[in-house]
């Protein structure tokens, strides 16, 4: 789920209680963190992005980037929608839904310009505004009613990330070639039996390699590894885009995909490049080919007739798991035209 969440150090009775929160926030991966202005000497307790509440607006770098509204009245929905073409980023409290329904306000800053955020106080509260009218708001303020409410919110994000529709093409092709450079992929994250990359020489199909988390005859595992093909290679990332292998580089967030479609976001730690021998696999889909390449060793492995199976072990007319994409890409972003990748 990328949607964006503010957590606020906030409308707490003690400095500690608001320590606390910013203490479990970085713990819990969240780098974007609302101070009280009284508040603004915890910036010392971490590396984020401090945004300071001054009474009703929000300050980044000292130039205000957004508007704080609580809503306790019918009436107070025209003020909010006010700010909505004033403010970059408008935050909304209510105390009452069905008193102004939230449907109202996400249908009026559709196409204003500016960023709906709600005020959260509990994962489930987040998991509501994030899924309204299906688009949902924008984002979330999230005050935690208490701290284990972080945890909960960081697994929701998590989990909802989209899930992908997977397909099976059946293999046409197994070509050994020469040699060449070809990436492995290691993350920030231990990955686990069933997860790895969506990686292939063609954008519009992208074939699902496996992480390296078998150990095998010949080699321990490496379950935060992505083995994933040759630098010209496209990986798929977390807003959807392509990146070519060679681009990526620590720091980076990539995509992690399951076999049934679910994702999650990582982080890669490096990216190791290395000459070896490489094996061309060519699938067929609803009567087109399209292909992907990988280092030929036991080691490399895909989904085949659903289980893990070593590119070693694959003979053709075996199924192989991949994600199809209608349209073309121009600079890693999908666009709606023709393009033809061999």
């Amino acid at each position: 789920m990328d949607r964006r969440v503010w957590i606020g150090a906030l409308f707490q009775p003690s400095s500690d209680s608001r320590k606390n929160i910013i203490l479990s926030a970085l713990e819990n991966g969240f780098d974007t963190i609302v101070l009280d202005k009284k508040d603004q000497g915890f910036e010392r307790l971490g590396r984020f992005r401090a945004i300071v509440l001054k009474d009703r607006d929000f300050f980044e770098d000292g130039e205000s980037i957004g508007r704080f509204v609580e809503l306790r009245r019918k009436e107070d929905e025209l003020q909010a929608k006010k700010f909505a073409e004033k403010s970059t980023t408008v935050v909304i409290s209510a105390k009452d839904w069905k008193v102004i329904p939230l449907e109202n306000l996400i249908v009026h800053f559709q196409g204003s310009g500016s960023k709906l955020m709600m005020l959260a106080r509990t994962a489930e509260e987040a998991r509501l505004f994030f899924e309204t009218m299906e688009r949902g708001a924008d984002g979330v303020l999230f005050v935690p009613s208490k701290l284990e409410e972080l945890p909960k919110l960081r697994k929701l994000l998590e989990e909802g990330s989209p899930k992908l529709d997977m397909r099976e093409g059946k293999i046409t092709v197994l070509r050994q070639l020469g040699l060449g450079d070809r990436v492995c992929i290691d993350t920030c994250s231990m990955l686990s039996i069933g997860e790895g990359m969506l990686i292939g020489n063609q954008s519009s199909c992208l074939f699902l390699i496996h992480s390296e988390t078998l150990e095998s005859e010949y080699a321990a595992s490496r379950p935060f590894r992505v083995n994933a093909g040759p630098v010209h290679a496209y990986v798929l990332m977390p807003d959807g885009s392509t990146r070519y292998l060679s681009e990526l580089k620590g720091g980076d967030e990539t995509l992690v995909v399951r076999a049934d479609g679910q994702t999650r976001k990582v982080v890669v730690g490096r990216t190791k490049v290395e000459r070896r021998p490489l094996l061309l696999i060519e699938a067929e889909v609803d009567g087109e080919k399209y292909s992907t390449i990988v280092q030929n060793a036991e080691t490399i492995r895909v989904y085949s007739k659903g289980k893990v199976v070593s590119v070693s072990k694959l003979k053709l007319g075996d199924t192989i798991l991949l994600k199809l994409e209608r349209g073309g890409r121009h600079f890693g972003m999908r666009v709606e035209e023709s393009i033809r990748e061999k």
